[in-house]
């Protein structure tokens, strides 16, 4: 055996999507691509994911569960938590004892900026919002940039009103503003993190006061005639909303060959997609199937629709219930991949990933075996034998995948919902889509690693 073939079969190393990839798969692949950045659009918030999502199963079967509800064999459902979390399950006609549930589960929310409870104010001619950050943020990255504020704001009648302004062409943007250049000397000596506060995120939503007669707060009380006019609130009504201004941008092709995606959201609806498009399109009748759309991921998935939740195991209890099984032996041999993404490497900060051991664009789905940071710590690192069957189920189906970690060992990290998964005695693994600028208000993917995950939740699920 020569040395050339000795190294084909023996050396392991990341290979494009395209050394392997035809010329028909890679058309499926850009037409995929379309849809989802549809979704994007539409999508900016869970709530938008949720009830788009919930569009989609309906137009596929699938009915509205509630618990103790009736659950049959062959049955196609969902459960909306709240508006914020979806859960979509179907039965399979197999044994849930011998083979377990398989389970898919992303999140659906993302770095933004919320608007705090009592946010309206004026300032210099200008009136403001009061926001705090929602996740993990590089604060400088959201000034000077054009945002769209989707949300809900929920009456003291309990009516509840939805919020999108910005999207449109003929809409008014909201704006945080930043210190020019030339008076920036002292911003400029201080480092990233503290160029820009928290406190000092404030979006300008105006500046034409109320005209009718002189009054103190006249541009204030022109913006709640605003609103009260075109949405029937009042300023106590902010107390219970829920408002977020989130980047006015689209989901766009980059580069002359269109092969990448920029948007807003790819971390995690980039998983969520092909999440729920895997399985509206399997034709596996024996598997009992489940795809959770959490919420509250960046901020830890606490909460009654984050993963550290118990509705997923409750449903999966009631699942279990109406077909006589045991929920603790199912839940033992059920399996788990965690979809969530991972950092692409970046030839612009090659210092912070480690080349041998971090993801490409290009090279297909990426498995995460660990997540955390500085030793390990805050993950569930799955086992060498799930880790193996995922391993060759990607290479039996014809997936393009990779193997990778989270940046260099004292460089930092960072989590996903695979732990709280884990913690309930079931194999997880993460899987996902190698992402350049993660957190950042504009992300980036490749179609082909987009489609490549799409393709391997197909194979898990098939």
């Amino acid at each position: 055996m020569t040395a050339k073939e000795l190294k084909n079969e023996l050396e392991y190393k990341n290979k494009s999507a395209y050394d392997s990839i035809t010329e028909d798969e890679l058309e499926r692949s850009f037409a995929y691509a379309e849809s989802y950045k549809l979704y994007l659009d539409c999508c900016k918030t869970e709530r938008e994911a949720v009830t788009y999502s919930i569009a989609m199963a309906k137009a596929r079967g699938y009915e509205e569960y509630t618990l103790g509800g009736e659950i049959v064999v062959g049955g196609k459902y969902y459960y909306n938590n709240r508006g914020k979390q979806l859960i979509l399950f179907r039965v399979g006609e197999g044994s849930l004892e011998k083979d377990g549930a398989y389970v898919l589960v992303a999140h659906i929310d993302s770095p933004r900026i919320d608007l705090k409870q009592n946010p309206l104010y004026e300032d210099s001619g200008f009136g403001m919002f009061k926001t705090h950050y929602y996740g993990g943020v590089k604060k400088y990255q959201w000034t000077a940039i054009p945002l769209a504020l989707h949300g809900v704001v929920v009456k003291s009648d309990n009516t509840v009103v939805d919020i999108c302004i910005g999207e449109d062409e003929d809409e008014p943007i909201f704006y945080i503003s930043d210190l020019l250049p030339h008076l920036a000397k002292n911003q400029m000596s201080k480092t990233l993190a503290e160029g820009i506060t928290g406190e000092g995120l404030n979006i300008i939503v105006g500046s034409e006061p109320y005209r009718e007669e002189e009054t103190d707060g006249a541009i204030r009380l022109n913006l709640l005639r605003i609103l009260n006019e075109k949405y029937g609130i009042k300023e106590e009504d902010f107390l219970s909303a829920e408002l977020t201004a989130v980047p006015a941008f689209k989901a766009r092709d980059i580069g002359l060959d269109r092969s990448l995606i920029g948007s807003y959201g790819h971390d995690d609806r980039v998983c969520a997609y092909p999440e729920i498009t895997a399985l509206f399109d399997t034709k596996n009748t024996e598997k009992t199937m489940f795809a959770v759309l959490a919420d509250k991921e960046e901020t830890g998935s606490d909460g009654v629709t984050g993963m550290q939740g118990e509705l997923f195991t409750d449903l999966l209890a009631e699942v279990c219930e109406a077909v006589g099984a045991n929920y603790r032996v199912v839940k033992s041999k059920s399996k788990c991949l965690s979809a969530d993404v991972n950092a692409a490497f970046d030839p612009n900060f090659p210092d912070v990933l480690e080349r041998k051991n971090a993801c490409f664009i290009n090279c297909g789905v990426v498995l995460s075996k660990f997540t955390g940071s500085r030793g390990k710590g805050g993950t569930s690192d799955a086992s060498s034998e799930f880790t193996a069957y995922v391993r060759n189920l990607l290479n039996e189906a014809g997936v393009s995948w990779q193997m990778a970690e989270l940046g260099k060992v004292d460089q930092g990290g960072g989590g996903t919902v695979a732990k709280y998964v884990a913690n309930r005695n079931i194999d997880t693994i993460d899987v996902g889509v190698p992402v350049v600028s993660m957190h950042a208000p504009y992300e980036v993917v490749s179609k082909l690693d987009l489609y490549m995950t799409y393709k391997a939740f197909c194979a898990f699920l098939a």
